[in-house]
């Protein structure tokens, strides 16, 4: 494992390696959020790390990146172009790249401005599709709703850990691996996205952009998602080119619940012709 600080221009980001390079492309991953940093994405990518070269990084106002921009400069566009300029600066050359959850997102937006860069696609518990059309299934979900009032009386204490987590034997684990990463959310604020700030993630149709890219992608995600419902997953490989695996017994942070099985589907992906 490598940390270090790496000037993409007017931001300096937080880049952490793992794995060695080798002749295989590496694998550059945009996380979530964008309030927190990478770190809780780790569990996933230390087994892929055994063989493959992973580079992760956290967004400009976020984690150990850095803080204090103003806040049109925190826009989804600059994470786009980070991700452009911190490629060429580690000379990574073509890369495999991964995009987990709003992650994805910018995944998308990315291979739209600068689809020459990318080999192959991980597109990992995202979704291509609005807040209305999560809402479509969350709504008449009981088990979700049950997990909701659970986080709602514990007033944001669970952090998610109860809604993200399929198994909740393993939620207090989630919540102490979000804990030991500390309580600052970083610089972007959810209320600006509430109020319709925030630029999009990608411009344009997602399965045209996808189609467009037309290369090898993989929807990768958990069967019991309630950030980004599995149907979404199942409706993005109807409409555009792909391999969907699903992975069963899991939540939103599958990556966490079962890390091998997640990283094994991922290095057979990269790995096949």
């Amino acid at each position: 494992m490598r940390d270090s600080l790496v000037d993409v221009g007017d931001v300096t980001l937080f880049v952490r390696e793992l794995g060695q390079r080798t002749e295989k492309p590496s694998l550059v991953v945009i996380h979530g959020g964008p309030d927190v940093g990478h770190g809780y994405l780790l569990p996933g990518f230390e087994p892929l790390a055994r063989d493959h070269h992973v580079v992760l990084f956290d967004f400009r106002g976020c984690g150990r990146s850095s803080r204090g921009l103003p806040d049109d400069e925190l826009q989804p566009e600059y994470v786009v172009s980070d991700v452009h300029r911190l490629i060429d600066r580690l000379d990574l050359g073509q890369v495999d790249l991964l995009g987990f959850s709003t992650g994805g997102r910018a995944a998308m937006g990315f291979v739209d401005k600068h689809p020459e860069q990318v080999r192959r696609l991980v597109l990992a518990s995202t979704s291509a599709y609005t807040s209305a059309d999560n809402a479509v299934y969350l709504a008449d979900w009981p088990e979700y709703q049950r997990r909701q009032r659970i986080e709602d009386e514990a007033d944001g204490a669970l952090r998610n850990s109860t809604i993200f987590v399929w198994d909740l034997d393993l939620a207090p684990a989630y919540l102490e691996l979000l804990n030991s990463l500390g309580t600052d959310l970083g610089d972007w604020s959810e209320e600006r996205a509430i109020k319709g700030l925030m630029h999009p993630w990608f411009e344009g149709d997602a399965e045209q952009i996808l189609r467009t890219f037309n290369k090898p992608t993989l929807i990768l995600h958990g069967e019991y998602d309630m950030g980004f419902p599995v149907q979404l997953a199942h409706r993005l490989h109807t409409a555009v080119p792909s391999k969907l695996i699903v992975i069963p017994n899991t939540a939103h942070m599958c990556h966490f619940e079962k890390p091998d099985t997640w990283a094994g589907h991922i290095r057979d992906f990269l790995a096949s012709r």
